[in-house]
This record gives structure tokens, C-alpha cells and sequence, in this order.
């Protein structure tokens, strides 16, 4: 784990120390500051990841040093620590730039794991700074992967660390994700990047093609074989072969792909002559593999060898934080594309697109927003020109009506953690899994939500 450079921002001693003490065991660097002035000083000469920022001192608060270190540096993060932790002060925080607060006495467990969280984060942003400049030097489309949420900043950073290897990389999301796209990124980036990546689409082939199409045949090899054919793994040669929608391989193709996998050769069809080839393998589904293994319809020593390494596609609905950017970026690209002077959207166009759920993904927000930008009147996309099914469906209310009270994420947060540990008859392990969060974090969670019982 990434070790933190932290400033202690809390004017009792005893606390003070006893943080210091804590985070340096733990093999931060840490300086303290026991009043607000001094920690802005502290902050303009130093360098700092993360801030422990006490919200009650004498003289400037926490909210006003808070607000100051953010203009300083907007990437530090900061955490509040209250003895006065009511909801009000911790949201009134986070608007200002808090990542989360933490109440007195603090728990040193709950500190540990906000402390790790952010370490994680950190040298995640780093890492991916690294690959955005290995995009720069290789010339890799990188803005062909628009992206701002944490869920695809990881799988992003997952493709910078396989690229350099030969595992086959087993890619896995709903269609309209970009497993296509991710595939090609993984072979730019790779040692490959100067030989052909190869797409087959298994589910586009008809059975009795499919073999061929991946393998070759000599003539004569069956009716209307009526020359010598290569297949797409002696053209994937030193390069990379993607097998799109795996789940739909035969029996047959099956065994002669895990041959492949296992001994690096295979025969055309028609042939007893073995060829060996020099080609990685990544392949896509968008199908439970599982599933069909249990089922008896995939292979599973097959199943194990094509995923050495797997990666999860999130569906757009689980990363909503891009869609500002995706929506901004295809606007972009098609006005130009088309010639169209396009501005932007309305409000309410916006706001449609935004609370959309699009079940197709990307693919789909694709075709939306090339459509609107093809069929605009004016500068800017409306609702008009958007699909009315879309617009329907979105139900986008009158501003007019919208009520002052928004529920706040950490409210929602509560609100399914109480709804877990219900469904669980208070089960934490269970709970967790529900959430997709530790047993530890949990734990955490139910403490700072008062939900302990």
C-alpha cells in the first residue's frame, strides 16, 4: 500500500500525539499542527496527500481551513474529525471538499480503513497518469476510452498492467460496454502493438464456418473448399486474436482452441501438419461462463485457461459519474463528423439523458446522441430530438414542481445498508456481499450511520 504524506490538524496535544503515533506505526509520514493558521502555513510549504482536520479549534474552525487547503491544493484529501458530528456539519463539509468525517473519540480501526481508501485512491490517479503518458509516447487513441469514474479508472489501469504479458485476458460486461474497445486498448499498449489484432466474432459465423474461419482448411478439405484458406490465427501472428462472444464456441471449436492454449499449435482443417503461432487470446462474453460450464455447454478446462486474467465491463447505469463527459465527448465528435454547429443541449434534453438507465450502454447512449445531433434544428439537442421513447421513459418532471429536498448520498447510503442488514436478519457477512463492500467497511458504516444495535 502507498504510503501518505499527513498533516494532524487538531489543537488538543494528548490527540494529537496519539494520531501521530498511530499513523506513523502504520508508515505514513506525518507532521502536526495544533491550530488553523499553522496548518495553512504547513500546507503552502509542504507537501501533502492527505489532511486529518479537526473541526472545533480556537480561532479558525475546520470548515474555513478546510475551505483554505482546497484552494491551496484541490487534490488533497480531507478528512473532518468532530466530537459535534451531527449530519449537518459532516454534509456542510463534504460540499466544501471533505471526502468523509470521522467523530470523536476516534475509532483508530475506522481511521485505518478511511486512511487505506485513500492511499488505494491516490496511487490508483498516479498509475493511471503513468499509462495516460505511455498512451502519449505510444500513440494509443486514448480518448477513444472516455472516462471519469472510479469503477473505469481500475479496469483502464487492470488493461496498463496485462498489457506487457501473454496471459489471455478474459473480458467480461453487458453488450454496448466496450469490450471491443478495451480488447484493442490492451493490444496498443502491448509489445504486440506493431503486429495485427484480430477480431472474430463467434456468434456472427455459422457453426460449420467458424472452425474454418479460425483455423484454415486445405482445399478439398470439404464441398466448396475449393483452395487453400488461412485462418485468423496464422493472421493474428505475433499479435493478438480477440474471440468476441466466447460462450457461443462448439464443442468442436473448443477443444481445438484449448489445444491451442495449451500445446501453441493447431491444424487446418483438411490437415495433419501441426503449426505453431505466436498469438495472445482475448476473448469477450457477455454471457455467465460459469454458468454454461455447470451446465455442461462450455468446457471448463477450457473456461479456466481463456480467463488467467478477468475483467468486468460495469454497465453505464453503475457509472453515471462519465455520462457528463461521454455526453459532451460523442456531441463533439459527430457535429464535426457532420458538419453541425452544435453548442450543447438544453436543460431539460440534459436532464433526460442523465436520468436514463440505457439497458444497451454505451452502444446505445452512441446511436442517441448521433441521431439527436444528425436531426437538430438549432445549436442546441432538445428533447425534440431525442427518441420519444427515451424522453418517455426518463419521465423528466417540470423544474417548477421539483421540491427543495434532494436526499443526499449519504442518506441513500444509509438507507440500503439498513435495507441489507434487514433482508440479512442482520447478517453482516452477507450484508457485505449484497453491498459489494468489506466485512470491515461495513462495520465502519453501521458505527458511523448509528445502525449498531
Amino acid at each position: 500500500m502507498q504510503k501518505l504524506n499527513i498533516l494532524i490538524v487538531e489543537d488538543g496535544k494528548s490527540q494529537r500525539e496519539m494520531l501521530r503515533d498511530f499513523l506513523l506505526a502504520e508508515g505514513n509520514n506525518v507532521v502536526e499542527a495544533e491550530n488553523g493558521k499553522k496548518a495553512i502555513k504547513t500546507v503552502l510549504n509542504g507537501h501533502f496527500d492527505f489532511v486529518l482536520l479537526d473541526y472545533k479549534m480556537p480561532g479558525m474552525d475546520g470548515l474555513e481551513v478546510l475551505k483554505e487547503v482546497k484552494h491551496i491544493n484541490p487534490e488533497i484529501d480531507v478528512v473532518i474529525i468532530t466530537a459535534y458530528g451531527t449530519i449537518e456539519t459532516a454534509v456542510e463539509a463534504m460540499k466544501v471538499g471533505a471526502i468523509d468525517y470521522i467523530t470523536k473519540p476516534v475509532d483508530l480501526d475506522e481511521l485505518l480503513i478511511l486512511v487505506n481508501r485513500v492511499a488505494e485512491r491516490r496511487q490508483l490517479i498516479q498509475e493511471n497518469k503513468l499509462l495516460r503518458e505511455e498512451f502519449d509516447k505510444r500513440g494509443v487513441a486514448a480518448e477513444k476510452i472516455v472516462y471519469k469514474s472510479p469503477l473505469m479508472a481500475e479496469v483502464i489501469n487492470m488493461a496498463g498492467r496485462v498489457a506487457s504479458s501473454r496471459a489471455s485476458v478474459l473480458i467480461q460486461g453487458e453488450s454496448g460496454t466496450g469490450k471491443e474497445l478495451l480488447a484493442r486498448l490492451i493490444h496498443q499498449l502491448s509489445p504486440r502493438a506493431n503486429k495485427p489484432i484480430i477480431i472474430v466474432n463467434c456468434v456472427a459465423l455459422h457453426e460449420n464456418l467458424l472452425e474454418s474461419e479460425l483455423f484454415g482448411h486445405e482445399k478439398g478439405a470439404f464441398t466448396g473448399a475449393t483452395s487453400k484458406r488461412i485462418g485468423r490465427f496464422e493472421e493474428a501472428d505475433g499479435g493478438t486474436l480477440f474471440l468476441d462472444e466466447i460462450g457461443e464456441l462448439t464443442p468442436n471449436v473448443q477443444v481445438k482452441l484449448l489445444r491451442f492454449l495449451q500445446e501453441r499449435e493447431f491444424q487446418r482443417l483438411g490437415s495433419n501438419a501441426n503449426i505453431r503461432v505466436d498469438v495472445r487470446i482475448i476473448s469477450a462474453t457477455n454471457r455467465d461462463l460459469e454458468e454454461l460450464v455447470k451446465e455442461g455447454v462450455f468446457r471448463e478446462d477450457l473456461f479456466y485457461r481463456l480467463k488467467v486474467v478477468t475483467m468486468s465491463l460495469p454497465p453505464l447505469r453503475e457509472r453515471k459519474e462519465d455520462l457528463r463527459i461521454l455526453i459532451n465527448h460523442f456531441i463533439d465528435k459527430f457535429a464535426a463528423e457532420n458538419g453541425k454547429d452544435i453548442n450543447g443541449l438544453t436543460s431539460d434534453a440534459r436532464d433526460v439523458l442523465l436520468k436514463y438507465e440505457y439497458p444497451g450502454n454505451v452502444r446505445e447512449l452512441v446511436n442517441i446522441l448521433e441521431r439527436a445531433v444528425v436531426v437538430a434544428r438549432s445549436e442546441y439537442i432538445t428533447t425534440a430530438d431525442l427518441p420519444a421513447e427515451i424522453v418517455s421513459v426518463a419521465d423528466v418532471p417540470d423544474k417548477k414542481q421539483v421540491g427543495p429536498f434532494r436526499e443526499s448520498v449519504e442518506e441513500l447510503e444509509k438507507k440500503l445498508i439498513a435495507e441489507s442488514m434487514q433482508k440479512t436478519e442482520d447478517n453482516q457477512t452477507k450484508a457485505a456481499e449484497i453491498l459489494g463492500m468489506s466485512e470491515r467497511m461495513l462495520r465502519y458504516k453501521l458505527k458511523k450511520y448509528g445502525l449498531k444495535k
